[in-house]
């Protein structure tokens, strides 16, 4: 089977380590499943991004629903970045990993008044609305708040995103945001709003897009509707692009990301205004990997199986989207045949797997996979069905490593149950 190595996680000596720890010593400590990232990748990934926009005026926002650990939130934090939440949940992480409230923006398209409110009480710098309904609203809690709610329009620019339908959202088809006549009729009622500063216009047309035209296409519709607003006299201060930047999952080549600012800058500074993004997967996908212990072998018919002691509930991508995860053994043998397997895991659903006819060399019992690209989407979506407790997630840095959120106990599962 071909093997996947960057340096976030290589092989040396025939074991595969994450920077320079071997991923024997955190099993050690840690037993499996586990999640483990690489600090130094996060770094690197940011500043590559923050560099290839350095010529824009741009402020860039960790997308905290792609993995919300403090630790993790707090890498990016002490980098200078801001926050994208999507929920009150996620702004409690984000403030509670030192995130600066000026830094902060809220988003969803079904946001509770006690979110609302909660924004407005830590005076984030905006709300991200998608409907007339919401920002009647805002307008509503803020005025009784005796507060300027600061409020960005998501437009929904009906582009295709070419990625999955179920992570696509910039689709007429899909839930999110407003059509473009709509936006701007709601940008207009601005002035009779006492309590609400329209300061954004915003977009996201979807996650994992792997093509630049997309997004080139979306940030011309945007473009418009900006342009027009400006002729009519409202003048925004930001223009919020969003993220979905794909990565690369098995292997295949995806734009750079300074091809994707060569292509963008230059439709992005005729704007006059702050520049926003919100990556998400491109800055954490590839830093993560979840590794899992072989608990049995086994064929149904002429059927391979590994089974493993992770499963659905760790790592849910693969059961939801048909996600694909890139395998291979922790320890290397030259003796090892491929062969074509299943990948499982223990949960008592048909879905719960990791990769269906997939070439990989043949494992045996108590032997360690690693399932890369786990960095993104994986501890966030995952829940303890079948009665299965959370993995650990540890973090690496340099020649060190950490824990950074423990195993559940048994304990944790039914703390508020009676």
């Amino acid at each position: 089977m071909e093997l996947i190595e960057s340096p976030a996680f290589s092989y040396k000596n025939n074991h595969l380590c994450c920077g320079n720890i071997p991923l024997r010593d955190i099993v050690k400590l840690t037993d499996t499943p586990v999640y483990i990232y690489n600090k130094q990748f996060f770094l690197d990934r940011y500043n590559e991004f923050k560099n290839a926009f350095k010529d824009l005026d741009n402020s860039i926002f960790f997308s905290i629903k792609s993995n919300f650990n403090i630790s993790v939130i707090k890498t990016f934090l002490d980098l200078g970045c801001g926050a994208d939440v999507n929920s009150q949940g996620e702004m409690y992480r984000a403030l509670k990993a030192g995130a600066n409230p000026d830094k902060l923006i809220l988003s969803g398209v079904g946001k509770t008044k006690d979110e609302i409110k909660y924004g407005l009480e830590h005076d984030i710098l905006m709300l991200k609305a998608e409907s007339e309904e919401e920002i009647l609203l805002i307008n509503d809690i803020a005025g009784n708040m005796n507060k300027t709610a600061r409020v960005g329009i998501r437009v929904n620019p009906n582009v295709d995103a070419q990625t999955h339908p179920y992570i696509s959202t910039g689709l007429m088809e899909n839930k999110f945001g407003l059509n473009t006549n709509e936006a701007i009729d709601l940008f207009r009622m601005g002035g009779r709003l006492k309590n609400i500063e329209f300061t954004a216009i915003d977009m996201h047309i979807g996650s994992q897009i792997i093509s630049i035209e997309p997004f080139a296409e979306a940030i011309d519709r945007l473009s418009e509707v900006y342009f027009n607003l400006q002729k009519n006299g409202i003048t925004l201060k930001h223009f919020d692009i969003g993220g979905g930047i794909g990565v690369s999952y098995k292997g295949e080549k995806i734009f750079s990301i300074n091809e994707f600012a060569s292509a963008l800058i230059p439709k992005l500074k005729k704007l006059n205004c702050k520049i926003l993004f919100e990556p998400g997967r491109f800055l954490t996908a590839n830093g993560g990997i979840l590794v899992s212990k072989v608990l049995f072998t086994k064929m149904n018919y002429d059927k391979n199986f590994i089974i493993t002691d992770a499963a659905m509930n760790d790592l849910l991508r693969p059961s939801m989207y048909n996600a694909y995860h890139h395998i291979q053994p922790v320890d290397l043998s030259p003796e090892r045949e491929d062969i074509n397997a299943d990948v499982v895991g223990p949960v008592c659903e048909s879905g719960d797997f990791f990769a269906k006819d997939r070439i990989i060399p043949k494992m045996k019992r108590e032997e360690y996979l690693a399932i890369l690209s786990c960095g993104s989407y994986g501890m966030v979506m995952s829940s303890n069905y079948n009665g299965r407790r959370r993995p650990p997630e540890v973090l690496v840095d340099n020649n060190s490593f950490r824990t950074i959120r423990s195993r559940e106990t048994y304990e944790h599962l039914i703390w508020d149950e009676k």
